[in-house]
């Protein structure tokens, strides 16, 4: 070993001492320290807190300066997120539109279908419907009829034969027009009789009701097989109901026949909307009879 190498040895354990009491002085120091400003800021708070500011005011540049960077990063981190964003919605939009220009290309080809169809056809288009809406304020039923009195009449517009309808379907007809209020047979009364269709199949019967929670599909042909669950809908025969009105879905009966359960309830009525076809049609009772002589003749 040479006499460098042995000093070196020598000086490089000499100086751990003195790193392990530097540390500890430091430690004793700011400990010492630490108590001073307590034992100040008891004795004098105004000083400590005028220092406290000069110290912030010093130190904030500072502070504002460091933060720039971080704040720039995460701008900058915004503004890429933003950016892809952007170009998801965009291409979003891109395939939006184009399906808008699909849907109308086709609108504008079945509009013009459509009014080569009617030229062809000397189609005469339903006139538009109109709506009354009535609050029912009576139930003027009993063990052998079914009706609503309603807060509509002459001077709304109401006039005897139009439908009535709640949210979920048909419930009658205005069967009697005053000033001021209207009374409203509704399906399932037993003087009830409506021509329908059973959408699917085609079939034309008539609907009765017969003062219980089903109504009675009547005059339907010998060979008709109905499917539970299909639905039943106004034919529009006659000109008195709009054609495509909800009404209810068919169910088996026990008799072998079919019923149907209307679409509204009719226990719970609170209001209703009146249907103005604007069609002069005949008694109820004669379309009826119509529709009963062709079943028959079938």
């Amino acid at each position: 070993m040479s006499v460098h190498q042995h000093h070196s040895g020598w000086s490089d354990v000499a100086a751990i001492p003195w790193r392990v009491a530097a540390h500890r002085f430091s430690f004793i120091f700011f400990l010492v320290l630490a108590g001073c400003l307590l034992i100040v800021e008891k004795t004098n708070p105004i000083m400590v807190e005028v220092a406290r500011g000069h110290i912030v005011d010093g130190v904030a540049p500072l502070l504002d300066v460091a933060a720039r960077p971080l704040e720039f990063a995460e701008q900058f981190s915004k503004r890429i997120s933003s950016y892809a964003q952007l170009q998801v919605e965009n291409e979003k939009l891109r395939a939006e539109n184009s399906q808008l220009s699909r849907w109308k290309n086709a609108v504008i080809v079945l509009e013009h279908e459509n009014k080569e169809l009617r030229e062809l056809t000397h189609f005469n288009a339903e006139p538009n419907l109109s709506y009354i809406s009535a609050r029912v304020i009576a139930d003027a039923g009993g063990p052998y009829v079914r009706a609503l009195v309603i807060t509509a009449g002459a001077s709304d517009g109401v006039r005897e034969g139009m439908a009535a309808m709640t949210g979920e379907g048909l419930v009658g007809r205005v069967v009697e027009v005053g000033d001021r209020s209207s009374r409203v047979l509704m399906l399932n009364d037993l003087n009830s009789r409506l021509p329908v269709t059973v959408a699917g199949s085609g079939e034309h019967a008539i609907l009765a009701g017969d003062n219980s929670s089903q109504l009675r599909l009547l005059y339907l042909p010998q060979d008709s097989v109905l499917q539970n669950g299909a639905r039943v809908i106004t034919s529009g025969h006659g000109g008195i109901f709009p054609p495509n009105l909800p009404v209810g879905t068919v169910v088996g009966s026990s008799g072998g026949g079919y019923n149907v359960v209307p679409l509204a309830a009719m226990g719970r009525i609170s209001y209703v909307s009146l249907i103005d076809f604007s069609l002069a049609g005949g008694p109820t009772n004669k379309i009826a009879a119509k529709i009963i002589a062709d079943g028959k003749s079938r």
